[in-house]
């Protein structure tokens, strides 16, 4: 059986980030399905009680950043606690993985790479030429995904990807859903490969 896992996720996010290869990598293992499904988590955020990091109690992001460096070294990954660029607005980067994914491309590829160019490179995922360097990088055809993601049909599709994950109960990335029960954050993967085990 193909269990189809609903993957909610802000590109911005750095738990997204630690996960996403991961998540890859049990999606292949397991024979699953992602539907890809990147959204506006500010408006998420604000509609399911959640706060940007600049709003919470000084507490909540000293925590944050004892949890990055503690996840930074068992994962083993690059990952800068302060990025450059962050918060960026992700949403023409978003919108090219839709069209990527739209088109039958490795969006999840593309969307590893706009992850890792905030996290590890500390790049500008709202410099066009910039998402236009990354993808050609990863053999993605950067000026045609960027003059052709910006339409109201792609951003009708993050729009949707958006409420929809409201209205499935989603509250933060990422998010994964399989079926109606949700999994949030990277650290529930566990939780998600034990589900796809049982399905094959």
């Amino acid at each position: 059986m193909t269990i189809t896992i609903d993957y909610y996720v802000s590109l911005p996010s750095p738990w997204a980030y630690m996960g996403h290869a991961r998540l890859c990598a049990l999606v292949k293992k397991y024979d699953a399905k992602i539907n890809f499904k990147p959204g506006d988590f500010g408006t998420v955020f604000s509609k399911t009680g959640g706060l940007p990091l600049a709003k919470r109690a000084p507490e909540r992001q000293a925590y944050r950043t004892q949890e990055l460096k503690r996840w930074r070294k068992e994962l083993n990954i690059d990952l800068e606690l302060k990025p450059k660029f962050f918060p960026v607005d992700p949403s023409t980067a978003s919108f090219m993985t839709i069209l990527a994914d739209k088109q039958g491309q490795n969006s999840l590829m593309l969307a590893g790479a706009f992850m890792h160019a905030i996290w590890a490179e500390n790049l500008d995922i709202n410099d066009n030429d910039t998402l236009i360097k990354i993808a050609d990088k990863n053999g993605f055809d950067g000026t045609a995904l960027l003059d052709g993601c910006n339409t109201p049909e792609i951003k009708s599709i993050f729009a949707n990807n958006t409420n929809e994950a409201i209205d499935q109960g989603v509250f933060g990335a990422p998010s994964y859903v399989i079926e109606d029960e949700i999994f949030w954050g990277q650290d529930r993967l566990m939780f998600v490969e034990k589900i796809l085990q049982k399905g094959n």
